[in-house]
């Protein structure tokens, strides 16, 4: 430092005291590489302070009063202004270069409180929208999707139902997801958007796809392209805010008014066009052919990405005849 430079051969008289109840020793004063070095008049080093932790008592004064801390543990009489000064300017020098503690302290403040909203923000909703879809059950999600499903047959009308259709759209599930997916169909008597998934693995099929179409293949199509999106319970979540995930995670309810919002969002939905390559790996794993699915996609309006044709004789069946022609019925009985 340079001012301990300017002052390294500096010496004075002073007088110590060891501790507060100890006799006033007259003492040598000098400087160390960091220290203030007080000795006896025979040179023997006494005591070694600690320059940057130096505190003045009695500021503006003569003689000046020296300690090594706030405690003054010992204390250092010095009446010579040379020796003040030189003390004076070595330890402001020293406060100049010595971080301040305040500044840190509200710098470090404002850091934590900035990586904290930063999680907030980006993190949190990610990460507890994640924890509260790993712990909902699916008996919940199954709880979930009936009562969207209520509110979507209050626009769409009552889902179509009859004993050996129904035996033939749980065939068809099974067919497309095999046993115990606990995927169930719901027939509805309108769905302009042909498809759409509901939480606990409820997908609601326009009755027009059946009717309509002589392949069941069709059908499949379409109930493949909903359960190939992304988690409905997902979906509602995220729209509805931190609160509704907060509120599922720590009682298991959903606000009756989010549900039915999420509901006619199906209902006012319109069929979209669903990129054929997205949709392959979920043909391709239930053994379904896509072209007829493709080809009653864009009768509706719907531009499709036309994938390589395949041969539908090389997929086993979907449906028996007689199967598929009472869930093709099962809003006519």
């Amino acid at each position: 430092m340079t001012a301990l430079k300017k002052y390294v051969r500096l010496e004075s008289g002073g007088l110590w005291k060891a501790n507060p109840d100890a006799q006033r020793r007259d003492v040598t004063v000098s400087f160390g590489d960091a220290t203030l070095v007080i000795a006896d008049p025979a040179g023997r080093p006494l005591s070694h302070w600690s320059l940057p932790a130096i505190e003045r008592q009695n500021p503006d004064e003569m003689p000046a009063i020296f300690a090594p801390d706030e405690a003054a543990s010992e204390t250092l009489e010095i009446n010579e202004d040379t020796m003040v000064e030189a003390i004076e300017e070595i330890r402001k020098a020293l406060a100049k270069s010595r971080p301040k503690p305040g500044k840190l302290r509200h710098l470090t403040t404002i850091t934590i409180m900035a990586l904290i909203l930063g999680l907030a923000i980006f993190w949190l909703p990610g990460a507890l929208t994640r924890q509260t879809l790993a712990v909902v059950p699916f008996s919940k999600r199954v709880e979930i999707g009936k009562t969207m499903l209520g509110h979507v047959q209050r626009d769409t009308g009552l889902a179509c139902a009859e004993p050996s259709a129904n035996e033939a759209g749980g065939q068809l599930m099974t067919r497309l997801f095999g046993d115990g997916s606990g995927n169930q169909l719901a027939v509805l008597p309108k769905l302009d958007q042909g498809s759409a998934l509901l939480p606990g693995g409820i997908i609601l099929l326009d009755r027009s796809l059946l009717e309509s179409a002589n392949d069941p293949a069709v059908a499949a199509g379409y109930i493949l392209k909903a359960s190939s999106k992304t988690d409905p319970l997902a979906d509602i979540l995220r729209d509805a805010g931190l609160r509704v995930t907060f509120q599922l995670l720590t009682t298991g309810e959903i606000p009756p008014e989010v549900l039915q919002h999420a509901a006619q969002g199906i209902t006012s939905g319109t069929e979209n066009p669903f990129a054929s390559d997205l949709l392959a790996p979920s043909f391709a794993s239930a053994q379904v052919p896509p072209e007829p699915y493709i080809a009653t996609a864009e009768r509706r309006g719907v531009d499709m990405d036309i994938p390589e044709e395949t041969n539908a004789d090389d997929y086993p069946a979907i449906l028996n005849d007689s199967a598929w022609v009472s869930l093709q019925n099962i809003c006519n009985i």
